[in-house]
């Protein structure tokens, strides 16, 4: 780390609990960020400014002016771009130190055991419940933990699965793929601009938490964020031991040193 590191990063290693130790952690990490839109935007932007060294980003869209209203990283001049190239632009004028690599396609299944099995930490931005599924299958399959976040409405919720953690429950556990859940999508339901800066931000956070070690993650814990009267509920979430994703799979990878 040189000198213009020590500033840049100064009010992190001033924390007791990240240090040098714990930002030289982050300048090894490696980020998959699964969606470049409304969560994947803060959550891009801060694990950049805090100096994430590689950030992979997967997302197969381009920007609409329908999206400015809350997806932060995009503007007006870079609708109808990738938003890939677009969140790599905004990244590099925060940090061009940061190595941001970008996919331009759907997160499907093979793409994803390739990816997720390069990544120290996986963050799942993306709005629906079968890239969800398989974004956290291949965690299973790798042993990587997953920062999951949601937001609808007024609605978010943000939780860790850690199948490194053998009590952790995966997101398969939570959210069954067999059960028959309702798609609710921002295009036709409406979210609130704020929220998903919210929970985007607690994605990085906990991102950044599970990286260099500081504080308890909140892994086996979904917190749910009312935006409405800004209530913030934490349920415990456990193992299914008959899960069909995570039941027979369980891995302990530890991140880069």
């Amino acid at each position: 780390m040189n000198d213009a590191d020590l500033l840049r990063y100064s009010r992190h290693i001033l924390l007791n609990e990240v240090g040098i130790d714990g930002q030289q952690r982050i300048a090894r990490a490696h980020a998959l960020i699964i969606g470049a839109g409304g969560l994947g935007s803060p959550v891009a932007m801060y694990l950049g400014s805090a100096g994430v060294g590689t950030l992979t980003v997967v997302d197969h869209d381009r920007v609409d002016v329908t999206n400015l209203q809350r997806q932060i990283a995009h503007t007006q001049q870079r609708v109808g771009e990738l938003k890939v190239h677009s969140l790599q632009t905004a990244v590099a004028q925060l940090n061009p130190n940061v190595t941001v690599q970008t996919i331009a396609q759907r997160a499907d299944a093979a793409l994803l055991d390739t990816l997720v099995a390069q990544a120290d930490v996986v963050l799942d931005c993306c709005d629906n419940f079968a890239t969800r599924h398989a974004v956290n299958a291949a965690c299973v399959a790798h042993g990587k933990p997953l920062v999951s976040g949601a937001a609808i409405r007024f609605d978010g919720q943000v939780c860790v699965y850690d199948p490194r953690n053998d009590v952790s429950p995966c997101y398969a556990c939570v959210f069954p793929p067999q059960d028959a859940l309702e798609e609710a999508r921002c295009a036709t339901m409406g979210v609130f601009a704020p929220l998903v800066g919210i929970v985007g931000t607690i994605q990085a956070a906990e991102a950044l938490k599970l990286i260099c070690g500081a504080g308890e993650p909140l892994t086996g814990r979904l917190l749910m964020i009312d935006g409405r009267a800004m209530a913030f509920t934490e349920v415990r979430v456990q193992r299914n031991t008959s899960c069909v994703t995570c039941s027979q799979q369980r891995h302990r990878a530890p991140f880069h040193s």
